[in-house]
């Protein structure tokens, strides 16, 4: 990547989500507590692909923490603990092979530019995860969202309810989940989001995103 280009990356970032990020921290305190980190046990070594801020990996107790992203400012905003690494995801991770209990992705799949990048990208996943390791994803579901999806510019890869994934067996695939976006429009206090989370019917009228969770065998 070109400093133009992780200049470009930042400023896309900083339009995006700055005016919101005190409350979108807040709900991800929500999401990790309620909803993921049943997922991740209290040993584990997680990766967190694409992420950002750190709103995921930095609230996740696990062991061992890793953030993966091509924008610059991510370690600004990363706990000390956190090992960040600053690549190509479709290149090859500096992981040994099962060295990962948990690979989490939040809304990064469909900024990768083709299909090849996204096959790579998976691919890489299933060599660090250890046999019975998982992937949690999540992401547009542009079924439902199919115009706004395109607001972004950025967003290359349409995703719908099941990624291709590489050897994986998947165990749970909700194609609505969250609705679409917390960067922008209304955003509920964070009991509505606890709530929402105990209430699965509630998703189906509300959710834009999927959620998929897969396992290596």
């Amino acid at each position: 990547m070109t400093a133009n280009q992780s200049a470009e990356l930042q400023q896309q970032y900083s339009r995006r989500f700055a005016a919101q990020r005190d409350y979108r921290y807040r709900v991800w305190t929500v999401l990790t507590r309620d909803f993921f980190q049943p997922w991740v046990h209290g040993t584990a070594a997680v990766l967190d692909l694409g992420c950002g801020w750190g709103e995921f990996i930095n609230q996740i107790q696990a062991g061992r923490r890793y953030g993966m992203d091509l924008n610059s400012e991510s370690p600004q905003h990363l706990q000390t603990d956190v090992v960040f690494f600053s690549q190509d995801c479709s290149t090859r991770w500096p992981l040994g092979e099962g060295e990962l209990d948990v690979v989490f992705t939040s809304n990064f799949f469909e900024h990768l530019p083709d299909k090849a990048a996204l096959r790579k990208t998976i691919e890489e996943a299933y060599r660090c995860l250890k046999p019975g390791g998982r992937l949690i994803c999540m992401g547009p579901n542009i079924q439902c969202v199919p115009g706004a999806y395109w607001d972004f510019w950025d967003h290359f890869i349409p995703l719908t309810e099941v990624l291709e994934l590489v050897g994986f067996r998947v165990e749970r695939t909700v194609g609505r989940f969250l609705p679409y976006s917390m960067s922008t429009g209304f955003t509920p206090p964070t009991w509505v989001v606890a709530v929402y989370l105990r209430m699965p019917w509630l998703w189906r009228w509300f959710g834009k995103q999927f959620l998929v969770v897969a396992r290596k065998p």
